[in-house]
């Protein structure tokens, strides 16, 4: 008799134990953390398709995204897109000649500069506007709580260019720690 009451209380711990530990799993992957794939080639070289990577969901929730973050967000297709942060609330934005311009100023990108190189006709980021890509702006100016974003391979990205400019409130989390494959783990900039 004490034999069978002994197994059901370490039955029970085990149960327990394991419900906790499911429970805690819960918690981190729907309020802290989240694995997610990379899906395509639009952030290529940075990113390749099929990466695992990490994406902390509360960096932006005690934080701001910073230009250049890599950034997960639900995208109007009903899809989690991966991209750059490249223009914040109230910046003006322009690409001309290949040249990133905020706020009039030239800004260096020095994730694209492997990209570049390889281009042989053309530029690697067409000339472009805010106001060419969204006339409803009444500048060209990102109003507050958006963002604008591109993937790395420019030419084959649809980025804000094609979707418009990023609400806030749909960006999932940052990212830039790679998983898998194994012998591709790195940290990403």
């Amino acid at each position: 008799m004490e034999k069978q009451v002994k197994e059901k209380n370490e039955l029970w711990e085990w149960t327990k134990a394991l419900l906790i530990a499911f429970a805690i799993a819960a918690v981190i992957r729907y309020f802290l953390f989240t694995p997610i794939a990379v899906d395509g080639e639009s952030m290529m070289p940075t990113l390749e398709d099929g990466d695992r990577m990490i994406v902390n969901k509360i960096g932006y929730k005690i934080g701001e995204p910073k230009r250049f973050d890599i950034v997960v967000f639900h995208a109007p297709e009903q899809k989690n897109y991966i991209k750059r942060v490249i223009g914040l609330p109230g910046d003006t934005l322009e690409y001309k000649d290949d040249q990133l311009y905020i706020n009039g100023e030239p800004i260096d990108e020095p994730y694209l500069d492997a990209y570049k190189a390889q281009i042989t006709e053309g530029t690697l980021t067409e000339d472009f506007t805010l106001n060419d890509i969204d006339v409803s702006l009444d500048s060209n100016t990102i109003p507050e709580g958006y963002i604008f974003v591109m993937g790395d391979n420019r030419r084959y990205s649809k980025d804000s260019r094609h979707i418009g400019l990023v609400d806030q409130k749909e960006i999932i989390g940052n990212t830039s720690l790679i998983f898998w494959p194994f012998s591709d783990i790195k940290i990403v900039k």
